[in-house]
């Protein structure tokens, strides 16, 4: 039996990205995924061919994340940042207090339903501004849909690039976040600055 040297770091990183750059020619590249640092924690970036389909926190196991993202969308997942650099920049250009909005191609294939309607709602509010839960229902056309919007945020698989952050309790009160009260609170202090 012959030993057979395991290749080195160098090596692993060109078979990788010809991998990536492989299955991405070859229309194999489904979803593609990258982590990037910020001060709210490390998030994860996931898009398709399409655009952004998912943003999630540390918190949430970027592992699992994955996992779920193999099963409802397709299990074609590789790590391929160059795909997600737009994306990446933006963010850091966001948290810097250099960018106000994002304009990267978004998939929104993982809300459908009011759900969708209260993501293009959050969109509206402004860099800097907050909307209470009840007005965020009444600009989706059910004022009386409260707490189907705190479910609708609760549920944004785009955080951050679509604002759910800005989404308060009626009395101004913070209220829950996916990120974590306290990833909520720096976003609303990032923005008022």
């Amino acid at each position: 039996m012959t030993n057979i040297p395991m290749p080195d770091e160098a090596t692993m990183a060109r078979l990788h990205d010809r991998l990536v750059a492989d299955a991405d020619h070859d229309g194999l590249l489904d979803l593609a995924y990258r982590t990037v640092d910020s001060p709210i924690g490390s998030l994860l970036l996931v898009a398709t061919p399409a655009g952004l389909v998912r943003v999630a926190f540390d918190r949430e196991g970027h592992d699992v994340v994955l996992a779920r993202l193999a099963d409802d969308i397709s299990p074609r997942v590789l790590r391929a940042p160059a795909r997600l650099d737009a994306a990446a920049a933006q963010l850091e250009e966001y948290f810097a207090g250099r960018r106000r909005g994002f304009d990267v191609p978004i998939d929104f294939r993982l809300a459908h339903g009011f759900r969708r309607t209260v993501l293009d709602h959050l969109r509206e509010i402004a860099y800097g501004s907050t909307a209470s839960y009840a007005a965020v229902a009444a600009a989706a056309g059910s004022p009386n849909a409260v707490r189907a919007v705190g479910t609708a945020c609760a549920r944004n698989p785009l955080p951050v690039v679509v604002p759910c952050h800005r989404v308060v309790r009626s009395d101004g009160s913070v209220g829950q976040y996916l990120g974590g009260t306290e990833a909520k609170e720096v976003l609303l202090a990032l923005e008022a600055a």
